[in-house]
């Protein structure tokens, strides 16, 4: 198939997920809306800012960084809310102009702000499918009158919905989507590689120098914790931190992990106050193999968010053996079913996340006992194979509904024939 993904090509989801389609030999072009390297494999790359994505510091993980830390992501995220949906119009035009000179089947937005938002303003004649992102409804669609009138606008235009939990297609149709239009439910960054994240002992060999460097003081029996979110405005890593005293008083000698934070202000503020600065290891942005092993060595993986869909992360850890300890959110109780094969927890509550932490990391029964069940529901509903092989049915379906049924008008235009 000839493919169009309109996405922001830093981000490891929809690299994933495009790299998906391109691993398997469709023509894959991708409109960016912030700058990046080429996606191996694609037949093209464009890029056209909106909502102000050309502009500021942008992290390598599709989200927003400022020097002020947490506050900074927060007032980035009240700019683009109120003033980024100004920028759609403008953005719209140069996305007509750049597939009037490709031949694509169909286009796919990899998030609804502003991804989905730019393709609905586009007004094409091409099938357009919809991702929704974790926080797309419960986080960005209220934030402005805005963003809630373009939300409604890319789910009444969109002829298709891929979300990665049922409770986003169930939302979806609250914000305009139409009950008859084809919906699927698969991880959003393609699904879990299953040669790499895997139960298997870690090889520190993996990382690189300066990574392992932070880690050579850890001994065989140190009880590892991995926080893989990072900083976004929807993780609260004040409670984490905050849980970590009360962690080390039940389980002395306790490790905290804390990929692509080194070097955070914020952090470091945290750790430095709450005099945690033996336990935590603030370790930078890691590759996916590096993310791999330490998920091998901890034995528990957090995530306290307030809003989420199924993170890569939540999949990945899991994969790899971690036990999961997230926030109870209708999205993750899709996966965890508390007490049983995870703990879910109120993301506000910093001693409910260090009593479940601490449980989990005393009670070597009931990871066991987790894991397997885990194990299972990654090779039923995660396994990358798999997913590729449903997103392709999909896909092809979508474009066969949009040939016979025509439900978005007819159009002479060369891109409406398969």
């Amino acid at each position: 198939m000839r493919l169009a993904f309109i996405a922001d090509g830093r981000s490891p989801i929809a690299q994933g997920w495009i790299s998906l389609l391109t691993e398997r030999g469709h023509e894959v072009h991708l409109i960016s809306t912030f700058h990046c390297s080429p996606i191996p494999g694609i037949a093209s790359l464009h890029f056209i800012p909106v909502g102000f994505s050309g502009m500021g510091k942008q992290g390598e993980r599709g989200e927003f960084h400022t020097p002020g830390g947490t506050q900074g992501i927060g007032l980035r995220s009240v700019i683009r809310h109120w003033l980024g949906p100004l920028t759609l119009s403008r953005a719209a035009g140069s996305v007509r102009e750049i597939l009037a000179t490709l031949e694509v089947d169909l286009i796919h937005s990899l998030r609804i702000p502003f991804e989905g938002m730019l393709a609905a303003s586009a007004q094409l004649p091409i099938p357009l499918v919809v991702s929704v992102w974790g926080n797309d409804f419960t986080l960005h669609a209220r934030s402005s009158p805005g963003m809630k009138y373009h939300t409604r606008q890319a789910l009444s235009r969109a002829d298709a919905l891929h979300a990665d939990c049922k409770r986003d297609v169930r939302l979806a149709a609250d914000w305009g989507f139409q009950a008859d239009r084809p919906t699927v439910v698969l991880p959003g960054g393609g699904g879990v590689v299953r040669d790499l994240f895997k139960p298997s002992p870690p090889e520190m060999g993996i990382l690189r120098p300066e990574v392992r460097k932070q880690l050579e003081d850890l001994a065989v029996d140190n009880p590892i914790v991995v926080n893989p979110r990072g900083f976004r405005a929807y993780v609260r890593n004040d409670t984490f931190f905050r849980s970590i005293p009360g962690i080390v008083e039940k389980v002395p000698g306790a490790i905290f992990l804390c990929p692509a934070m080194g070097g955070n202000e914020g952090a470091s503020r945290w750790i430095a106050q709450l005099k945690i600065e033996g336990s935590v290891r603030l370790l930078p942005k890691l590759s996916q193999r590096e993310m791999a092993m330490i998920y091998r060595l901890s034995k528990v993986m957090v995530s306290p968010s307030e809003h989420d869909g199924t993170p890569n992360t939540f999949l990945e850890a899991i994969a790899c053996g971690c036990f999961p300890v997230v926030g109870d959110l209708e999205s993750l109780r899709e996966w965890v079913t508390d007490d049983e094969n995870g703990l879910l927890i109120d993301p506000d509550d910093a001693e409910a996340l260090a009593q479940a932490t601490s449980r989990a990391l005393m009670d070597d029964g009931f990871r066991e006992q987790a894991g397997k069940i885990n194990q299972d529901l990654i090779d039923e509903r995660a396994d990358r194979d798999q997913v590729a092989i449903s997103t392709e049915r999909f896909y092809k379906d979508v474009v066969k509904r949009m040939a016979v049924g025509k439900p978005r008008g007819s159009s002479n235009n060369k891109n409406d024939k398969q």
